[in-house]
Order: structure tokens, then C-alpha cells, then sequence
């Protein structure tokens, strides 16, 4: 029980902790990209006024990837810190 009382605890501090590294990590991107949230505007006859959607579909998930890929990466520098920390205990 004390063990899971001590998780708990802990947790607050890890999210911080990976929420500070994930910040890191997107401070020393150079080329960052958003997401484009411009909806495909549909004319009368059904064509696009100035997106393909396949490009402006291909470019969001390669963002969002980019993303998921800096979250993981602040997750498992989290990992690594905490294993350095029980290993030394």
C-alpha cells in the first residue's frame, strides 16, 4: 500500500518532469512545423479552392508524427532519469 501511495505521489512530479523535457526537446527543433487547420473549402462544383487534400492530409500526419516522436522522446529521457535515480538508491 505505501508503495502505491509513493506512485501516486510521484506522479505529478514525473508529468512535470517529462513536460519539461518535452519542452526542451521542441526548443531545439529548428524547423517546427504546426498543424494546418484550414478545412478543405469546397466550391459548388466539389474542387478545392487551394489545397490538394492528399498534400494538406500527408503534410498533417507528418507534423503529428514529428509530435508523437518528441513525446516519446521526453518520455523515455524521463525513463532513463528515473532508472538512473533508483539504481543509485
Amino acid at each position: 500500500m505505501e508503495k502505491l501511495n509513493n506512485q501516486i505521489s510521484k506522479d505529478p512530479i514525473r508529468r512535470q518532469r517529462q513536460h519539461e523535457l518535452l519542452i526542451a526537446l521542441i526548443h531545439q527543433q529548428d524547423d517546427l512545423e504546426l498543424m494546418d487547420s484550414e478545412a478543405l473549402k469546397l466550391d459548388c462544383n466539389g474542387r478545392s479552392e487551394k489545397y490538394d487534400p492528399a498534400l494538406w492530409l500527408d503534410r498533417n500526419q507528418r507534423v503529428l508524427a514529428k509530435y508523437q516522436a518528441l513525446v516519446s522522446s521526453s518520455i523515455t529521457l524521463d525513463a532513463l532519469l528515473d532508472s538512473e535515480c533508483v539504481q543509485s538508491d
